[in-house]
């Protein structure tokens, strides 16, 4: 089947048929994060769209390079390290862990490739020199600097007017710069900085250049297309195109891809206001499925306004559809069923998930009502495809229930700490479901601890108070 995926394309501002430069492969670039604290849901949504964006591709085309990178040289991450007194390798990696636990759980697939800058330097260094030989950056006090007004279409992607951005520019411009817009691709680093050996003398690169080089090594001079979010356009994506467009003479990238913003109680994240939301800490509240489906639940290019509310209308969504599938939980599927076509056509729409889970409720209905052993395993082979390709509803049903109900099994328990037992029995459901089993058993031994034996049974773990052998 032609794949007939239509995406919103920042660049030329409409919806488009996805072009590709080779019919059955597809090569993305997501940015991805900086490493030097736990993910919280701003990263998660771009890491969610993008990752169903990525299983969409990689149903519709044979071949799909999905390369999401991590930032490990950073001004923040070498802040960080100084203030711990260790080498900024030991926060970046202890931060990059804590991202893949926090994706996997909900249930972000690996992308084929995940790049470092630390890795690229030579590849960085190699885009520079080009830059420089062909006129489009230029050397001043240990400064390379890509030259805007040398890539006369600067401005595009973000519909800003050079101009414009020169009347709005700041007074204070640093002085190795030839224009207020021109923009660092190497910086001078002091002794106790991170550094590497360059031409232009020891430093470190500059933010935007990185992401370029990384594409060019491992994705080539044009991409299909490139993600990320919506604060992200200007500049960093901006100066992505005309570095990658001077360096090579062609089209840096065919389709440019936006998640829009997050808030949190109608107002934007910050650490002043204090409504920073860790992953981490909203797994505490609820299984990663549930974020899932809260932050797919509104379209990726409209703003998502995160609340009590949504994650627990996710939980009640999920509870509806587990509890119709632990029914049929013996019915076998039918294997390589397709995906429902109607799911495929909203999904095919850029990403039109809330569509697509209208129609999953359509199909679960045709579940609910189905009678005959050989309808209800057409209806459930049906949803579950068709759910699988966003990612959902593919745990197993009395094991999901039990994260998204802890409290059932726990109302006969007449302890005083309800609410850590509560806690304790989630996170060793969801180290079962992610065969994470030496983290189910401590957690097992710690209720153990407390007084409470854990029985799993057919309907989900039940915790039972440990017998006191008589004095």
């Amino acid at each position: 089947m032609t794949p007939h995926i239509r995406l919103y394309n920042t660049l030329t501002r409409q919806k488009e048929p996805l072009r590709t430069e080779q019919p059955d492969r597809v090569t993305m670039y997501v940015c991805g994060p900086t490493v030097y604290n736990f993910a919280h849901i701003g990263n998660a949504r771009p890491a969610v769209a993008f990752d169903l964006l990525s299983r969409l591709l990689r149903h519709d085309y044979p071949q799909v390079i999905y390369a999401r990178n991590f930032t490990d040289v950073d001004d923040k991450i070498n802040a960080a390290a100084a203030a711990a007194g260790v080498p900024i390798s030991t926060i970046t990696h202890r931060y990059i862990d804590a991202y893949h636990e926090d994706m996997q759980a909900l249930g972000v697939l690996p992308p084929e490739l995940e790049p470092r800058v630390t890795d690229h330097i030579p590849a960085i260094i190699e885009l520079i020199q080009t830059l420089v030989k062909r006129g489009h950056a230029y050397i001043e006090q240990g400064h390379v600097l890509f030259h805007v007004s040398s890539y006369p279409d600067y401005g595009r992607l973000s519909g800003r007017r050079t101009e414009d951005m020169l009347a709005g520019a700041r007074v204070e411009v640093a002085p190795y710069k030839r224009d207020p817009l021109d923009f660092v691709l190497w910086k001078p680093s002091t002794p106790d900085q991170p550094g590497w050996d360059s031409p232009w003398g020891r430093g470190r690169p500059g933010w935007h250049v990185e992401c370029s080089a990384m594409i060019g090594q491992h994705l080539g001079h044009t991409i299909d297309i490139h993600g990320g979010g919506q604060d992200l356009i200007f500049p960093h994506h901006e100066n992505e195109i005309a570095q990658g467009t001077c360096a090579h003479g062609t089209l840096y990238c065919r389709t440019w891809v936006h998640n829009s913003f997050v808030t949190v109680d109608g107002q934007k994240m910050s650490k002043s206001l204090g409504n920073v939301l860790l992953v981490r800490d909203l797994l505490e509240q609820a299984p990663g499925e549930a974020i899932r489906l809260a932050l797919l639940s509104t379209h990726y290019r409209r703003p998502l306004d995160w609340n009590a509310q949504r994650l627990q209308a996710a939980k009640q969504t999920l509870t509806r559809y587990y509890e119709s599938l632990a029914k049929v939980e013996q019915v076998p599927i039918q294997p390589q069923t397709e995906v429902d076509p109607e799911v495929l056509v909203a999904l095919h729409n850029d990403l039109n998930v809330p569509n697509a889970l209208v129609r999953l409720h359509v199909l679960l209905k045709q579940l609910d009502d189905a009678v005959t052993p050989v309808q209800q395993s057409h209806a459930k082979s049906l949803l579950l495809a068709s759910a699988g390709l966003m990612g959902l509803l593919q745990q197993e049903p009395h094991a999901a229930l039990a994260t998204l109900r802890p409290t059932t099994p726990l109302a006969a328990t007449q302890s005083a700490d309800d609410e850590r037992l509560k806690a304790l029995l989630v996170q060793r459901e969801q180290a079962r479901q992610h065969r994470n089993f030496a983290r189910a058993d401590a957690l097992r031994e710690e209720l153990e601890g407390l007084g409470f034996m854990v029985e799993d049974t057919s309907t989900g773990p039940l915790l039972r108070p440990v017998a006191k052998e008589p004095a």
